[in-house]
């Protein structure tokens, strides 16, 4: 998988995948809480391999659309930490 500069969150491209539905509306089809769903939206919470499931069946996608996307965006600013040298194993 070819790493993307700079991905947004996921929850930006949920955002946009809702469109003018409210994350009340949206959680509730979704069966989660409003604030769980919010969260990810905000971009302060992640995308759950129980939510990419969740949101593949509700968008037609698959889960691995929002798992990857997650991925992603995780592997992106962990690239960014400082890190100690790590010697490679024999």
């Amino acid at each position: 998988m070819a790493r993307m500069h700079n991905p947004p969150h996921p929850g930006q491209v949920l955002r946009e995948y809702l469109g003018d539905m409210t994350v009340t509306r949206a959680a509730l089809q979704l069966g989660v809480g409003r604030v769980t769903l919010q969260r990810i939206v905000n971009g302060v919470a992640g995308i759950s391999p129980d939510m990419a499931y969740r949101l593949g069946a509700a968008f037609g996608t698959s889960p691995e659309l929002w798992a990857g996307m997650q991925m992603q965006y995780d592997l992106y600013r962990a690239a960014r930490l400082k890190r100690p040298k790590i010697v490679r194993f024999a």
